[in-house]
């Protein structure tokens, strides 16, 4: 029978061990890139290994003081005035272009963070995020996001005869910027995503939808404006 004074060694290393073992299963590893499958609530999630050619419409929600300091899915500190964001799938570090799509405004985010496990809710955005986009007051508002690539996605023939790429269909031409921003904010509340390609100085501001990651969905993309757009057609970049 082993002395008390080995007893009492034995029973603390076992303490030991149970309490390393629990405070690793308390925290998720999700990688460096946050690829790594993780479960929330029973539910198992594959994040996306790459945020090219993304694109999402859905409700967006916001999170400030009550998390404001505390240790986001990356590792990170939450800053409630920063501009990052949390999504259940997207790779850590992936940056969007956020539009409400009720009123036109737009910001860009990094993702930094999982969720939201709320509902249908596509993303959680800063406070600092969600005062851009004018929906404090809301706490919610539907939403388009745009993975915002770095490089240029070269144009290539596809086995079906489609191209793959990136594609813009061109709806406007106008030397007068506040005309192109006029434009482009209301097609933005219609939904579509929407850039001007031209700053100040530029003779013409051309204002194109996009970006389509298909040369076929840029042209079923089309089509409803034809009647509207007499001139528009699909730019490659």
């Amino acid at each position: 029978m082993p002395s008390l004074p080995r007893l009492l060694l034995f029973l603390f290393c076992l303490l030991l061990a149970a309490a390393v073992a629990a405070g690793c299963s308390t925290r998720r590893h999700t990688g460096s890139k946050g690829t790594a499958s993780y479960t929330v609530r029973g539910k198992t999630y594959h994040p996306l290994k790459s945020a090219a050619g993304f694109t999402e419409t859905g409700v967006a929600s916001w999170y400030g003081p009550g998390f404001h300091g505390k240790t986001t899915s990356n590792g990170e500190r939450y800053n409630q005035n920063s501009l990052t964001a949390a999504h259940k799938l997207l790779p850590f570090g992936t940056k969007l272009r956020v539009t409400n799509l009720k009123n036109g405004r737009s910001v860009i985010v990094r993702i930094n963070d999982r969720g939201p496990f709320v509902g249908s809710r596509i993303i959680d955005l800063s406070r600092a995020a969600a005062k851009e986009l004018d929906m404090l007051g809301t706490g919610t508002a539907r939403v388009r996001l745009v993975a915002l690539e770095g490089g240029k996605k070269p144009v290539r023939i596809t086995p079906d005869g489609d191209m793959d790429g990136r594609f813009y269909i061109q709806i406007g031409a106008f030397r007068e910027l506040p005309r192109a921003k006029a434009l482009a904010e209301t097609m933005r509340k219609r939904g579509y995503g929407c850039r001007i390609s031209g700053h100040d100085g530029s003779v013409l501001h051309f204002v194109q939808l996009g970006p389509y990651f298909s040369k076929s969905a840029a042209d079923q993309a089309s089509r409803p404006l034809l009647k509207q757009y007499r001139g528009l057609f699909t730019v490659a970049e």
